[in-house]
């Protein structure tokens, strides 16, 4: 998984690439929302458009985050999940989480 970083309007966005697997990479994620949660950045978005499958260790990392940021008062939005649709919806877990269908709307949903 590759991630991007943005801010837009106060608010973090973190644009992931390829699958989310767990790893290296998902370590890297949580260290980047951990430290704009301890900086004071409590909206996030995790724009997912371009991630194409994801395991359940993936699924899990998604909970960890959403527990974080709400742990620190803050609101996670995922956008862009149609790649990934059916195995939120088949575990349940599009039901936890607000969802944006694009970055535009999640970034209005956070304002």
């Amino acid at each position: 998984m590759k991630i991007e970083e943005k801010t837009q309007d106060g608010i973090v966005i973190y644009v992931l690439k390829g699958k989310i697997m767990g790893g290296e990479s998902a370590s890297l994620l949580r260290g980047k929302i951990t430290e704009a949660l301890e900086s004071g950045k409590k909206n996030i978005i995790l724009d997912l458009a371009e991630v194409d499958w994801m395991n359940s260790i993936g699924l899990g990392l998604l909970v960890s985050i959403l527990n974080s940021v709400k742990g620190a008062d803050g609101r996670l939005r995922l956008a862009n999940i149609d790649k990934i649709k059916k195995i939120l919806t088949i575990t349940k877990l599009v039901t936890i989480f607000e969802v944006s269908d694009t970055r535009e709307e999640a970034v209005s949903a956070l304002q």
